[in-house]
This record gives structure tokens, sequence and C-alpha cells, in this order.
């Protein structure tokens, strides 16, 4: 998979979360435009490795836009300049032969730096611990048409489980706020019947968590719509904003 460009990388390394980080330049050359940009970065890798230095580390799995965990912010634009695809469905062709290409982590006080450009992003998974489940039992698993759900709420249901919690959200917003992805998880059970049971804590106290996290408020800019790559929208908060208030309202 040889090609022809040649880019020039400002790569943001950081050993720990506790200390201090910079921007290091490196030049790749002979990058194929068919390489995902998590492909080139296996090249720059291994050239430094074979050179005896430290190669730099980064979030990865599934590499097929599934589990969210590539994430890189790339020129300024989480998951990099392609609208509705992670870092790892980014093609090398999206750029082109003596780029220099800025590549930084999620920046956020929630999101603490592991390394260079992998972050901690835990306080996603002590959110969805506080109310993102269904724990009533429910028994066999029913009959497709067994319960009856109106084909918007269904559709809005499917349309909110599609986060993939990468955090692309927090990290487009300037007050690094997590209500988008808090209020996909609320949303996808707030519509369905199975997840009624505990509809009426589940916003409060998934909330309460997003805020001892420490993530921001909503900027309401939209950023976060924006650059999510599952397309989650800003109704979802709207629809937070209703359960939540509603659980507050009902429990006074």
């Amino acid at each position: 998979m040889e090609g022809n460009m040649n880019l020039s990388l400002k790569v943001w390394r950081q050993k720990n979360a506790n200390s201090e980080g910079n921007f290091q330049q490196y030049d790749v050359k002979g990058i194929s435009e068919d390489m995902s940009f998590l492909e080139m970065f296996d090249v720059l890798n291994e050239r430094l490795i074979n050179e005896g230095e430290t190669p730099v580390a980064f979030d990865h799995d599934c590499r097929e836009g599934i589990c969210g965990m590539c994430s890189m912010y790339i020129n300024g634009e989480p998951h990099g300049p392609n609208k509705g695809v992670t870092t790892c469905q980014l093609h090398m062709r999206s750029f082109k032969s003596g780029d220099t290409i800025t590549v930084e982590p999620w920046r956020a006080k929630a999101f603490p730096i592991v390394k260079d450009l992998a972050v901690n992003r835990s306080a996603f998974d002590r959110i969805m611990a506080a109310g993102g489940y269904v724990s009533v039992n429910t028994g066999n698993a029913q009959d497709a048409n067994s319960l009856p759900i109106p084909k918007d709420n269904a559709d809005d249901a499917f349309a909110a489980a599609a986060c993939i919690g990468c955090g692309a959200c927090v990290a487009a917003c300037k007050n690094a706020s997590a209500m988008l992805f808090t209020s996909a998880k609320i949303s996808q059970l707030s519509l369905l019947p199975q997840g009624q049971a505990e509809r009426t804590i589940r916003a409060e106290n998934m909330v309460a968590q997003m805020d001892i996290e420490g993530f921001g408020a909503c900027t309401n800019t939209g950023a976060c719509e924006a650059e999510c790559p599952k397309g989650i929208s800003l109704e979802n908060i709207a629809r937070m904003n209703r359960e939540y208030y509603g659980a507050v309202l009902s429990s006074k």
C-alpha cells in the first residue's frame, strides 16, 4: 500500500496526566491515499520503534467505526475533516501531499490524558452506571410484535442508540459538555416500554453523575451534533431536559 504522499505531522506527546506535554513534529513519506488515518500512524510508529524511539500512544480497537475508541482531534476537528466518520474511517485521500496535520487528544477535565493521544473516558461508564440500564426482570425475550411501540418512538430510540460514546461531542464543545452523550443514552430507554420502570429517576441520576464528573454545561451552539460521527440529534438534549425536570418535580 505504498504511495507518494509526504506529510508533516504535529503530534501531541505527553507521558501521563501529571506531566507536561508538547507538540513534536514528524515527517512521514510514501503514504498511500488509500490508507486510513490510523494506518498512517501505524507506519509512523513502526518507524519510531525501528529507530529506538517511543511510539505514539493512541486508542483503537475495531477500526470499523463501531467502538468509538479512535478519538483524535485532527486539524481542530474531532475525528478530522469528514462528516459522519470516526478517525479509523478517515482516509488519507482527504489530505494532500505536503500538508501539515496537527493531531491532539480530546481536551476535557473529565477525560484525563493517559498518554499522548489516549485519554481516559471512564467518566462515560460511570454516567451509564448511574442509570443507563434497565434492571427490571423482563423474563424470556418476547416476540418482536408483542410490545406495540409507535413508529416515531422506535425510530427516535434507534437513532439515539447509535451513539458509540466516542466523546467527539465533548471534544467539540467549548464547555466540554457531555449532554449529547447523556441525552442519547437517556432517550433510547425513555422512549421504549422496557425503560419505563426507572424513568422517573434515570435522568436525575445520570445528570447528577455527569456534573460530578466535571463536564460543563450545554453551550447551545450545536457543535456537538455537527461533529458527532453518528449524527446524534440535539433533540435528545431537549428530551433529556424534559425527563430531568419531570423527575425533579415528581420527587417533590
